[in-house]
């Protein structure tokens, strides 16, 4: 199993179709058969993790799928539709190597025990609890710029599947040690695992490390 996970750059004309694609997309992907995971993703600067993140002009897909069907799902209506209303598209073939957590109650990403000493990914997923919303949105700041100048980091965006209380972050990192760097020694961030632990902020969580197979297009 791999994990694929696009974004596009969309023309501002095209935006009420990007939502129309929002709301409809899930249910042709579903229909493919080797497709096991599907999350339709908003998309934000990941500084703030607030409805004023948002950017409505990047728009993101995540499944995991069998990686024979790789160009089947490439050359599918789907990616095909948000091809045709993007400026730019960045595409990236994962596979995992850890995973912690769940989304949606589900635990998508299998992980697979293997070295690689290329570039990495991260996915992180919250489903924070609404009545806690403020003081998260308080405590991110620090770690968000932390994570912004931390070495190693290539590139992060926010990702979310609501504007509210389903948030998290993609990144890109040269190497494994980068990001542990990041996540165990950066005191932002610790501060921030300690505040979560203390505060119970989620109600789920999920954390998720791959190997970038395979990259085409730009993040940034």
């Amino acid at each position: 199993m791999i994990t694929l996970v696009y974004f596009w750059r969309i023309k501002k004309i095209f935006l009420p179709v990007a939502l129309l694609f929002m709301a409809i997309n899930r249910i042709s992907l579903k229909k493919m058969a080797n497709i096991k995971f599907v999350k339709l993703l908003g998309t934000g600067k990941g500084e703030s993790f607030t409805p004023k993140d948002a950017d409505q002009y990047r728009w993101g897909l995540l499944l995991t799928t069998a990686e024979s069907d790789l160009e089947k799902i490439d050359n599918s209506k789907v990616i095909k539709g948000w091809q045709k209303i993007s400026s730019d598209e960045y595409r990236v073939v994962l596979r995992n190597i850890s995973a912690h957590g769940s989304w949606s109650k589900q635990q998508p990403f299998l992980a697979e025990l293997f070295d690689w000493d290329g570039k990495v990914a991260a996915i992180t997923r919250a489903r924070i609890v609404w009545r806690k919303n403020l003081i998260f949105w308080r405590a991110v700041p620090p770690v968000t710029t932390s994570l912004h100048k931390s070495p190693g980091l290539i590139s992060a965006i926010g990702i979310g599947e609501a504007p509210i209380g389903l948030q998290g972050t993609f990144s890109i990192w040269e190497s494994t040690a980068s990001l542990r760097e990041f996540a165990y020694k950066g005191q932002a961030h610790a501060q921030a695992i300690k505040a979560t632990h203390l505060n119970k902020w989620y109600s789920e969580e999920l954390f998720s490390r791959f190997a970038v197979i395979q990259e085409r297009g730009n993040l940034k």
